[in-house]
């Protein structure tokens, strides 16, 4: 069953969602959310990495703005209010705050030391910023919107990381797409893959355009990099 810690930082303590595999010292998986906060898909994506043998921490990337925002609905109302949160967070805090959450991971007892990342849409960007400029071990970025515009950054990512894009995605355009692979290309420990007519947030579970076969692939891949590479 999941609970609910504290991290503290210079600026206050923020939340993470915390779930643990059954069995420890395991690696740990920072989780990074989309613009609904913690909420009922990111739990989930918890439960599953414990699931598969890994602990894994959801902070709350929005507790400089709003603490403990969960928007489920999908209404217009929490729509705006996602993207209103979305347009005003402050991306380096961001990835100050995941560096914490990264730090509190490994203290853990139940760690083994080694921890990951992974997130999606806001949280994909903040995967690759993450991957970056921090010393978390691996990275797997879905569907990561505004990637294209940090892509300076990529010389500094050293990390092995895979990138996880539909095809038919309305907020990551072909162009976007293709300078993202472009960048990534080159680099040995990077490689992006590519899903077939699936539209943003094809990996979330509780969204309309879910896909349960893309989702399943691009988990497993995940799975598979923290695997090798957190052991």
């Amino acid at each position: 069953m999941g609970e609910y810690r504290q991290v503290p930082t210079d600026d206050g303590a923020f939340a993470v969602y915390l779930e643990m595999p059954k069995k420890t010292p395991a690696p740990a998986v920072v989780v990074l959310q989309e613009i609904f906060g913690i909420n009922d898909d990111m739990r989930e994506t918890c439960r599953e990495l414990a699931n598969q043998g890994f602990v894994a921490l959801c902070p709350d990337l929005f507790w400089r703005q709003e603490p403990g925002v969960a928007l489920n609905s999908w209404s217009e109302a929490e729509w705006k209010k996602g993207l209103s949160l979305y347009q005003n967070f402050n991306r380096d805090l961001g990835v100050e705050d995941t560096g914490a959450a990264i730090s509190a991971a490994r203290a853990l007892p139940e760690c083994n030391g080694k921890v990951g990342v992974m997130g999606f849409c806001l949280g994909g960007l903040m995967t690759f910023l993450t991957a970056a400029r921090t010393d978390v071990d691996a990275a797997s970025a879905y569907y990561g919107g505004e990637t294209d515009q940090y892509l300076a950054e990529a010389n500094t990512l050293d990390i092995p990381i895979i990138m996880h894009l539909g095809t038919e995605d309305e907020f990551i355009s072909v162009e976007a797409q293709s300078a993202i692979t472009a960048a990534m290309s080159p680099k040995s420990n990077a490689t992006v893959y590519s899903y077939p007519g699936c539209s943003h947030a094809f990996a979330r579970h509780t969204g309309h355009h879910y896909d349960a076969t893309a989702a399943a692939l691009a988990n497993k891949r995940t799975y598979d990099l923290f695997r090798r590479e957190l052991a």
